[in-house]
């Protein structure tokens, strides 16, 4: 004990050296995968997640914080970049990974870089308990980048009195995507007692089935297990002497993995939380004015005492002199082997979403989302005549509408389409305009190249999957009808 008890002092002394020699804030970016904003903190009532509270009660929560895309790979690379994913040419969802190449355009680089060149080390971990360590944490860029950008996957190498711009990747809603295994084996034993299905409250728009509801209730339970990890790393910061040195955002990456979450523009899938602890932030302060977490980029460099380049998209909004987003965009374009293209945008009363192929199914085949239980149990519910009317529609309509508008704050369920209502025509043609001024402005790059699509295609087929070659061919069927 006594052994024990000298070399904590050492290793205190340590700390206390290194913090004392640090002049530059440190900055931990929390990335959960597939969650979207339901916390207790955002109005769910099914769970309890003291540590996030915590970071809550302690810092900033943004109530209206969004996604640019609704899946990870275009979602990342706008994250790190500070820029529209469809701006830079990596909309797509995991292209490039072919023989034909992203790259960013002139002068634009990955926030890691701008830190490093200014000094600060620069890390990337994995999830602890999925990744144990191994290299660095998930990145999932489309475009070309040098992994040298990142100094390693822990802060703990850095240099004494080096600040740290660092990442930790939360396996998040992704951990439910393994048969049950996890939730079986492992979740029992860190979070003692599990969510009751028969408690959990679905969407309006998803029928109350058993598959659904514990797919829901696992899902929740993922966020408690975030929760359990997010507290581990809050510890650590405290042991190290160094969490009032460092500003944390916790976000997700894209919304849960479900029928209308990731993928689509509906608020289910691009509404992310957004909280932030650090020096001088507000404790337990709530804003409402619409981020785009392209924000968090600018914000970050801006923390460091470093200047926002001209070209980054996302601002500070932390700055005097920030004024606020009157509102927010976002895009979806190919998921793996489906090829869609839809463009929204939203203020703090209404949404408007542009459906670019409005002859395709809502629900498109898809390989990923169509083995999921909850797709094939709404399918099946669907065969089965057991869907209302309104599940059927917004579900698994097999087209589209053009244009749609929803009053997010009367109708915050987006089941409501008010694009044909008379009454909202004005506001249609408002949306319409901002959208097209946007896609103008930020030179949206539009469809993929044929060529890309290939490239990508074939990387995607070096397993055989018949699902997938299946829905390729029926991709380009569909373009060569003009569908």
């Amino acid at each position: 004990m006594k052994h024990f008890l000298h070399c904590f002092a050492a290793l205190s002394i340590v700390l206390a050296s290194i913090v004392n020699a640090q002049t530059k804030p440190n900055i931990l970016w929390i990335v959960m995968d597939d969650v979207g904003a339901q916390l207790p903190c955002y109005g769910e009532k099914s769970i309890q997640t003291p540590n996030i509270d915590r970071l809550v009660r302690e810092g900033t929560r943004f109530d209206q914080a969004f996604l640019t895309c609704s899946v990870c790979s275009p979602s990342r690379s706008a994250m790190i970049t500070g820029m529209y994913q469809t701006t830079i040419g990596a909309h797509h969802h995991r292209s490039g990974r072919g023989t034909e190449k992203i790259h960013l355009p002139d002068g634009i680089e990955p926030v890691p870089a701008l830190f490093q060149r200014a000094g600060y080390h620069t890390s990337n971990a994995g999830d602890p308990n999925k990744d144990k360590g191994k290299g660095l944490g998930k990145t999932d860029y489309n475009f070309e980048w040098n992994a040298k950008i990142y100094d390693g996957n822990d802060w703990s190498t850095r240099k004494t009195g080096q600040p740290f711009f660092a990442q930790i990747q939360l396996w998040g809603g992704k951990y439910r995507n393994d048969k049950g295994q996890w939730y079986r084996n492992v979740a029992p034993k860190a979070l003692g007692t599990l969510t009751d299905p028969a408690k959990v409250a679905l969407p309006p728009y998803y029928p109350k089935d058993p598959v659904l509801l514990e797919d829901w209730a696992q899902y929740l339970d993922c966020i408690r297990y975030c929760d359990k990890q997010i507290g581990d790393i809050l510890q650590r910061l405290e042991t190290e002497g160094i969490l009032e040195q460092t500003y944390i955002i916790l976000m997700g990456d894209n919304g849960i993995s479900h029928a209308r979450g990731k993928q689509f523009l509906y608020d289910e899938g691009i509404r992310t939380p957004f909280i932030v602890r650090g020096p001088g932030i507000t404790k337990g302060a709530v804003r409402g004015d619409l981020i785009q977490h392209i924000d968090m980029a600018a914000t970050s460099l801006a923390w460091a005492g470093l200047p926002v380049p001209a070209w980054m998209q996302g601002r500070d909004v932390f700055a005097k002199e920030y004024k606020k987003r009157d509102a927010v965009f976002s895009a979806r374009d190919r998921c793996d082997e489906t090829v869609d293209r839809i463009r929204s945008v939203r203020t703090e009363q209404f949404k408007y979403i542009r459906n670019f192929h409005p002859l395709r199914p809502l629900l498109q085949p898809n390989d990923y989302k169509d083995n999921k239980p909850v797709l094939k149990k709404i399918r099946e519910l669907h065969e089965l005549g057991k869907l209302s009317a309104e599940q059927s529609s917004l579900l698994l309509s097999p087209t589209r509408p053009k244009e749609e508008l929803y009053d997010v704050k009367a109708d915050p369920f987006e089941r409501r389409n008010l694009a044909d209502d008379p009454a909202h025509q004005t506001t249609l043609a408002s949306m319409r305009a901002r959208l097209d001024q946007w896609i103008t402005e930020t030179r949206d790059r539009g469809p993929e190249p044929e060529s890309m699509f290939d490239s990508d295609m074939k990387v995607y087929l070096q397993r055989p999957n018949p699902s997938v070659e299946r829905n390729i061919q029926l991709m380009k069927s569909w373009a060569a009808e003009g569908k």
